[in-house]
């Protein structure tokens, strides 16, 4: 489980992000802070992952208390979502190593993707005792040229999407269903359904009928 605290001075955007992160898996908020005092306190007392930060707040700046924070945890992650553009700014967060840099306002499908990717990172960052290439190529947004051609998809299946829709299922067990994955990748649950029945069909995940209380059996996807 990721655990997240969000310092967000405005009230309505960090209920906005709050109410993103509640339509994941695996991710939980433990706090919500309007000071930078508030987020210190929040990280005293709770086990923290990752600190979505705005940079301006009415008694700290953002480096002021990413340096705070880290004195508490020296493992905390930081995803940054502000209004300053400022290449000075921006630069010295840059330079303290922080995980993502989001400028307002947000879309929920950038702010999914983050959260996506840096659960991926953490998890197979935490899985070994020692990191490869590979892991810090993914990290550092290295790719390597090729002259292969691309894997052919039908009409109506873009393979960006496809690649975050195979992602995403590979990281839950408990499987999911079309309107979860739509929310997922920000998209309608018939788009979300075309995918995971494409998938099925390159033999590369299943489905069973969930019976819920009321209404239709609905199918859930698991990976094979």
């Amino acid at each position: 489980m990721t655990r997240i605290i969000i310092v967000e001075d405005d009230y309505r955007i960090a209920s906005i992000h709050e109410k993103f992160i509640k339509k994941m898996s695996n991710v939980t908020v433990v706090g919500k802070a309007l000071t930078g005092k508030e987020a210190i306190s929040l990280v005293e007392s709770n086990d923290v992952d990752l600190v979505i930060l705005d940079l301006y707040l009415p008694d700290m700046l953002g480096t002021e208390i990413i340096e705070h924070l880290r004195t508490l945890n020296n493992n905390i992650d930081f995803v940054i979502i502000s209004a300053a553009t400022e290449k000075d700014i921006v630069g010295q967060i840059l330079r303290n190593g922080v995980f993502d840099y989001i400028i307002k306002p947000v879309n929920m499908e950038r702010f999914i993707d983050t959260i996506n990717r840096y659960k991926k990172m953490k998890q197979n960052f935490d899985a070994d005792d020692s990191v490869d290439q590979a892991f810090l190529d993914h990290y550092f947004g290295y790719k390597k040229e090729t002259s292969l051609p691309n894997k052919q998809t039908p009409k109506g299946i873009d393979p960006l999407t496809l690649d975050k829709v195979k992602e995403i299922i590979t990281q839950l067990k408990e499987g999911i269903t079309a309107e979860e994955m739509g929310i997922q990748i920000g998209a309608s649950r018939t788009t979300a359904r075309r995918y995971l029945e494409y998938l099925i069909s390159v033999g590369e995940i299943s489905a069973e009928l969930e019976y819920g209380a009321v209404g239709r059996p609905e199918r859930r996807y698991y990976v094979k």
